[in-house]
């Protein structure tokens, strides 16, 4: 999954919206660190896995919220490092973290490598409102790469809930053996492969058709690099998205 910087609006204005009263309570303590223990590890790519945590004091999240996730070593040196969640809210007691394995990373590379289902952890969070989706909007999320983890997140909790509020997403990946949770899109999602067939970045010809007269008022959510961001932001601000209803999150 992505080893994200903080949320940052990177020349758009932020919004703000009010919060449940449980996840306000669950930011509360999200200064304390909590145990966590892996339970499963799923490949998604060649170089991405989904690693399963049972953690029995979560007290829930927003989609599109991230953590902080914090290995101790016995020497007593430690390593964090903030992931966005791509489960749902609603998954008792248990999240997911989407991980590439980063060269030379120290978390990512000893969860690719060395953890096994019953090691233990610490996590804090759900930390940051500014890139959630509650899913009372009409939502329009745009991810490149590693950056569909948090949308993920918003996707599957827009199917668990049976949400009527209209959501699309677009995927932009190097290969389809590089697009993670190949199998969970349906209808509302659109992939581009910017190395494979056309080899085509995400364009204006894959936006404008939900930009255009009589689509929703969407709120924008756009993960990736900072490359990506600042393309596919500026792809939006092009076609007429308000500046005001897009969100950016990068890592790198």
């Amino acid at each position: 999954m992505t080893e994200t910087a903080a949320a940052a609006a990177a020349g758009t204005s932020r919004t703000r919206f009010a919060v449940p009263g449980r996840i306000v309570a669950s930011n509360r303590a999200a200064a304390t660190w909590q145990r966590a223990t892996l339970t499963e590890v799923r490949r998604e790519t060649p170089t991405a896995a989904t690693f399963r945590f049972a953690v029995p004091g979560w007290q829930g999240h927003l989609p599109g919220q991230h953590l902080m996730l914090r290995l101790t070593a016995e020497d007593g040196y430690t390593a964090q490092r903030h992931y966005s969640l791509a489960s749902p809210p609603d998954d008792s007691g248990y999240i997911e973290l989407t991980l590439d394995h980063v060269e030379g990373g120290e978390v990512s590379g000893h969860l690719h490598t060395a953890a096994r289902p019953g090691d233990e952890m610490e996590v804090r969070g759900p930390l940051s409102g500014f890139f959630a989706w509650p899913g009372d909007r009409p939502a329009l999320l745009l991810g490149g790469g590693s950056g569909v983890v948090p949308l993920i997140s918003m996707l599957r909790h827009h199917r668990r809930q049976q949400l009527d509020v209209p959501l699309r997403l677009l995927v932009s990946a190097r290969t389809r053996a590089e697009l993670l949770y190949a199998g969970e899109y349906g209808d509302e999602t659109s992939t581009v492969f910017t190395r494979e067939g056309e080899g085509r970045r995400l364009s204006a010809d894959h936006v404008a058709p939900l930009l255009g007269a009589g689509a929703p008022e969407w709120e924008a959510y756009v993960c990736g690099s900072n490359a990506f961001a600042e393309h596919a932001s500026r792809l939006l601000v092009g076609l007429g998205q308000p500046v005001d209803r897009i969100r950016i999150e990068r890592f790198g």
